[in-house]
């Protein structure tokens, strides 16, 4: 099993983040730890050097702080990307998020800041993954045009069913965290999504079984075992086919 979409660099982790990581050791075969901002990133990669072969790094700029930078500070989190290419995953997140932010001009700084990360991710042919929220279509219909991104994600996937078939034509993936567990509008889509286009993730510290708890990597394990009662095949079988994708977009 792979945690695809986490973030352990979080100071949430700070007082047992050690404890957290064994655990996810004990349970996983690999967990993809994604920044959010320059500081995060660089937390992201410290983390991975120190968890090698365990931990891998994806460096990103999340949408709704991103909509606050600067112009310099996207420049500077840019280029930290691009120097770090070859210790990198993958680009994200990066992406929209038009559930929290509802003006329009923030919005389309958003959709300009998520552009420039698909260029760039269509230049040196890195693996996108995406945070795409209450915009998925337009997210689709942003990346679509680019054809040398090699593998793309779409994270905690929530859309329609009509964008997750497209998103399946071009050969992209959705990621299920663990709502899956008690969110039917989740359970719905991975009924009718094949096993081929899903990847699984927590995104942790998020997303836990309750607004008390606070969720960790280990828990992808329970994602694994909903969807396979959901689509009412063995465990081994999803944990299988989930993990091979998995390793196939991130070259781990």
């Amino acid at each position: 099993m792979i945690d695809t979409h986490c973030h352990v660099d979080f100071e949430d982790f700070d007082n047992d983040r050690v404890d957290v990581i064994q655990r996810a050791k004990d349970t996983l075969d690999a967990v993809i730890n994604s920044g959010t901002s320059l500081e995060g990133n660089q937390r992201v990669l410290e983390l991975s050097k120190e968890n090698e072969g365990f931990i891998y790094p994806s460096f990103g700029f999340h949408p709704v702080t991103s909509q606050d930078s600067t112009v310099e500070e996207l420049k500077a989190a840019q280029e930290h990307l691009i120097a770090n290419l070859d210790n990198i995953v993958a680009i994200g997140e990066v992406g929209m998020d038009f559930f929290y932010v509802k003006d329009k001009a923030l919005r389309a700084k958003q959709k300009e800041t998520f552009t420039s990360f698909v260029e760039i991710a269509n230049e040196y042919k890195v693996p996108l993954l995406i945070h795409a929220r209450d915009c998925e279509r337009k997210a689709f219909n942003i990346v679509k045009e680019y054809d040398d991104i090699p593998e793309i994600i779409f994270h905690c996937f929530s859309g329609s069913m009509k964008t997750a078939r497209r998103i399946m034509d071009k050969g992209y993936y959705m990621s299920f965290s663990t709502m899956v567990c008690y969110s039917q509008r989740h359970q719905e889509l991975v009924k009718d999504i094949p096993l081929e286009s899903i990847l699984t993730e927590t995104d942790s510290p998020y997303l836990a079984m309750t607004r008390e708890e606070r969720n960790e990597p280990a828990n992808v394990a329970k994602a694994v075992h909903k969807i396979a009662e959901i689509k009412d095949i063995d465990v081994s079988e999803v944990d299988e086919i989930t993990t091979n994708n998995a390793k196939s977009v991130f070259k781990i």
